[in-house]
């Protein structure tokens, strides 16, 4: 197969813990040719590790070039990088989020950029797809309850002794100051915490809730009700629900918490049927190939049969595969600027009704509530991702539990 040059933006830990790893394992898809981070010896350090060219501008790497493509990892916001690269002619695999504001979204040509949602690749998501489909398809969902326990970053990497960049606070405050702006573009100048909730928890977090009911049911057809609290906490817990969308009659219900010292990561996700239920239970994103585990219920006469399916196959080396196909044979990804734009919508959508119901001013585009679900968007429910040469989600083993 075709060798993908690649040069990766963003040396923090997901770019350690994660994404050079499995390059480094996936040499026959691709090869890294530069690396950059705004901690100019942090960058170096990689580089040397890597045999690769490193660069403090990110800018400055796009335009000496030598890579097809670029992995955004950066914090904040991506929209100004992501543009760049793709003005360069690059195929583009951003992580979330891939912008603030719609606004920062304007003018984009989205036909060489991909959003890394890697759960939407994860072998059981796939095959949540499938069962969901032989159940009769998302009409039949009565219900999409969603449960996040976040402990902090720090407990969830103490196994991977990740190396912190420490750039200097001038060669950080442009970027800064070009997140403040997107921010206020989205939001006016409404509160600081608010403002937080938006970029850290919706589009920082939520945005993978958001993403997974979008590829399986659809984006909200509304918000009806959005809590948060305590108020003396930041990250704090945070509760929405409303109608699916697509026309359905089903509701969703999505709770994230942040407990920084809660045990491990934990993450559930259910789909309540007419038929059964299906129910997708995570692990910690940062513990490569450790299966995500989905339980199909349903009844086969007078038994109610479990039937569990677990697969090594790791989500984000999934997402690289889709992203390889991407480039080489431009095979579109689940999730495109349609889909990450109309995350966005369904995240200023939240952050406007907790507004209005919190008594908090807000502008911007989060002014005006949308109605029903998002219309920039096509990609979305219905989607599905199968590894080549492989039979449906692929490899899955399956433990069948009657009683």
């Amino acid at each position: 197969m075709e060798t993908v040059k690649v040069g990766i933006a963003g040396l923090g830990v997901v770019a350690q813990v994660v994404y050079l790893p499995l390059l480094a394992r996936r040499r026959d898809l691709f090869r890294v040719a530069a690396v950059c981070d705004l901690d100019r010896e942090h960058a170096e350090t990689i580089g040397r590790e890597a045999g690769v060219p490193a660069y403090d501008d990110p800018l400055a790497m796009l335009d000496k070039g030598g890579f097809d493509a670029l992995i955004v990892l950066t914090p904040g916001s991506h929209g100004p990088l992501v543009r760049a690269a793709l003005e360069r002619g690059m195929w583009v695999l951003c992580e979330k989020p891939l912008a603030y504001s719609r606004a920062e979204l304007s003018g984009f040509s989205g036909e060489r950029l991909m959003a890394g949602y890697m759960k939407q690749y994860d072998p059981a998501s796939q095959r949540l797809m499938e069962a969901l489909h032989e159940a009769g398809g998302p009409g039949v969902v009565r219900h999409l309850d969603a449960t996040v326990l976040h402990p902090s970053q720090e407990s969830q990497l103490l196994f991977a002794r990740a190396r912190p960049g420490r750039p200097a606070p001038d060669r950080v405050a442009p970027y800064a100051e070009a997140d403040d702006r997107a921010l206020t573009a989205a939001l006016g100048t409404s509160s600081e915490r608010l403002r937080r909730l938006y970029a850290e928890v919706l589009l920082g977090s939520l945005c993978h809730e958001l993403s997974l009911m979008r590829l399986f049911t659809g984006s909200p057809d509304t918000v009806d009700h959005v809590a948060v609290w305590p108020v003396e906490a930041f990250p704090p817990s945070l509760e929405v629900s409303g109608t699916l969308g697509g026309g359905h009659s089903g509701r969703y219900a999505i709770r994230w918490h942040y407990l920084p010292s809660y045990p491990a990561y934990h993450e559930v996700m259910t789909l309540h049927h007419e038929h059964g239920s299906l129910e997708l239970r995570f692990p910690s994103p940062y513990m490569l190939n450790t299966p995500t585990r989905l339980t199909v219920t349903c009844r086969v006469g007078t038994t109610e049969r479990t039937v569990v399916n677990e697969d090594v196959a790791e989500a984000f080396e999934r997402q690289l595969r889709a992203f390889h196909r991407f480039v080489t044979q431009e095979k579109p990804p689940l999730t495109g600027l349609d889909g990450a734009l109309e995350d966005i919508v369904t995240a200023q959508r939240i952050v406007h009704r907790y507004a209005r119901w919190a008594g908090i001013p807000i502008g911007g585009e989060c002014a005006q509530e949308v109605t029903g679900a998002p219309r920039e968007a096509t990609a979305g429910a219905g989607s599905s991702y199968v590894e080549e040469g492989a039979s449906g989600a692929g490899g899955h083993a399956e433990k069948s539990l009657s009683r």
